[in-house]
């Protein structure tokens, strides 16, 4: 599978590597090709998964908190997704994911 965003691929990896939460594929860290992603100041909070951190995805042009992950997930999560989910990233609709 593949993350694109303005025609780059950002992130690939197999889909058995990847995993599917709240509708969104979530990839591994080390997936991400670290040149497009730029820590963002931004965090929100899910009542079940606990604080989101966010990146910028850039190439140039940016998509503001495109990417998100979740660094400390609550004990629950792993449970719930049947995966340890620990700084797996998920994608804004500006990143195109595909197999």
């Amino acid at each position: 599978m593949k993350a694109i965003y303005n025609n780059q691929v950002i992130a690939e990896a197999d889909k058995d590597d990847l995993i599917s939460i709240d509708g969104n594929w979530n990839f591994p860290p080390d997936s991400l090709s670290k040149q497009y992603f730029k820590p963002s100041d931004t965090h929100t909070t899910c009542f079940w998964k606990d604080e989101a951190s966010y990146y910028d995805v850039d190439d140039g042009s940016s998509s503001r908190d495109g990417a998100w992950y979740y660094p400390k997930p609550m004990n629950d999560a792993p449970k719930k997704v049947g995966h340890d989910s620990t700084n797996y990233v998920a994608f804004s609709g500006d990143v195109k994911v595909s197999e």
